[in-house]
Formats: C-alpha cells, sequence, structure tokens
C-alpha cells in the first residue's frame, strides 16, 4: 500500500492538458499546488495549465503515456498519492500501485519565462489553426510562417528548404504597423490543445499562445531564420 497523503478525482480537461503534455515531453514533474508544466527535451517549447486539481506532493511521472492509460484502466479513477507512489483505485476493490520517478531523472521547469514586449498580436482561431494544420499535413509541409502581408498578417504552410514547393496561407489578422517580418516555426512544435488563441511574438527568441477556452499557455521558440525588419 502506498503511503497515502492525499486523494484527487482527476477531471477529464486535466486528463487532455496531461495527454497533450506528452506530445511535448514523456516525462514530468508536477510540483505542489494546481500548477503543471512540461519543457520538450530540446527546450524549445514550454507550456503551463493551471488545473482544478490542488496536489499536496511533489511526484514525478517517467513514462506520461503509461500513467495515462494507467488512469484509463478505471472508469472513476481516485487518486491517493503518497511520498513516494500513487494508489489509484476504482470500482469493484481494482486498485493499482504507481511509483513515482527520481526527479533527477525528468527534463524539469526551473524557471518563468520572462517574455519581451511583443511586435504583432492576433487571435489564431480554432478553426483557422485546424485548417493551417491540416493543410501541411496533406501537402507534407513542416514548416508555419507568419508573415507581413500589407496590411494583413498571414500564416503561411511551406517548405523553406524548397522555393518551389507548394504553400498554403491564411489571413489570422490585421497590420497596422511598418515593418516587415517572417516569424517561422517547425509544424511538429504547434501541439496546442484545441481552442482559440491569443497569439504575442516578440522580435526575436520566442512567442507565446494562450488559449482563451482554458487556462493554458504555451511559449514557443521562433526559429533562427526568423526575421523582423522595422
Amino acid at each position: 500500500m502506498s503511503d497515502t497523503m492525499t486523494s484527487v478525482n482527476i477531471s477529464k480537461e486535466t486528463l487532455s492538458i496531461l495527454k497533450n503534455f506528452a506530445t511535448l515531453n514523456s516525462n514530468i514533474l508536477v510540483r505542489p499546488g494546481n500548477q503543471i508544466n512540461t519543457l520538450t527535451p530540446a527546450k524549445n517549447v514550454m507550456s503551463e495549465a493551471t488545473i482544478t486539481e490542488h496536489f499536496d506532493v511533489e511526484f514525478g511521472i517517467w513514462d506520461l503515456n503509461k500513467f495515462l492509460g494507467t488512469l484509463s484502466l478505471f472508469d472513476s479513477p481516485i487518486c491517493e498519492f503518497g511520498k513516494k507512489s500513487v494508489s489509484i483505485s476504482g470500482e469493484g476493490g481494482r486498485a493499482v500501485t504507481y511509483y513515482y520517478s527520481e526527479p533527477s531523472l525528468l527534463t524539469t521547469v526551473n524557471k518563468k519565462v520572462q517574455m519581451p514586449s511583443s511586435v504583432i498580436s492576433f487571435i489564431l482561431t480554432e478553426g483557422m489553426f485546424a485548417d493551417i494544420q491540416r493543410a501541411a499535413a496533406v501537402l507534407g509541409l513542416p514548416d508555419i510562417s507568419i508573415r507581413s502581408q500589407g496590411s494583413e498578417i498571414v500564416a503561411v504552410a511551406v517548405d523553406k528548404r524548397d522555393p518551389t514547393s507548394n504553400d498554403y496561407s491564411v489571413v489570422v489578422g490585421e497590420y497596422h504597423g511598418d515593418a516587415t517580418f517572417n516569424f517561422n516555426f517547425k509544424v511538429d512544435n504547434l501541439k496546442m490543445l484545441p481552442g482559440d488563441y491569443q497569439v504575442d511574438i516578440c522580435e526575436s527568441v520566442v512567442s507565446s499562445f494562450t488559449n482563451n477556452n482554458i487556462d493554458v499557455k504555451y511559449w514557443i521558440a521562433l526559429e533562427t531564420d526568423s526575421t523582423y525588419t522595422a
């Protein structure tokens, strides 16, 4: 039996956030409180969410997909978090003892992202993002560029390595400045939960995508060939 300290019934929304986090990193360290975060192994994408549950203990999960799979064995799992393990139980006396990972083995977030002032901002709707993702998949395009196009901001799915590649563009906002810009992202780095996003992009290095439907935010590094000319 686990050395139980607190009982938590993990909500469907929190499970969906954890499933999304598992696409960014296979492991996670959860600290006491009601915020969870993750960082990709390459340290180019970080995400943080505020959830309804409150954890009283710190615990590390080495294989997040396996942990989520274990939870799926139960219709309404009750998790008893102890110092070294979590006891997961359900109807009919079924139970699993799942042991934590050593925190030093995990990829952890140790500081807050300090976002510089953004130079462009726009709302990326769930429909727009789904269209761009679908086009990138159908056309086999690995990159997405956010570009200035006169008085418009456009998102373009493209293959930067091939000047003759097909591309697919969507107008995502209005632009009232004088700068020209081409902010590049890898499609594989844009693994976000569905929803509308407030997008803020800095002149260099980093961008933020804030979900307008649930309390989750992503900080995504710009590719090094991104350009901004005031």
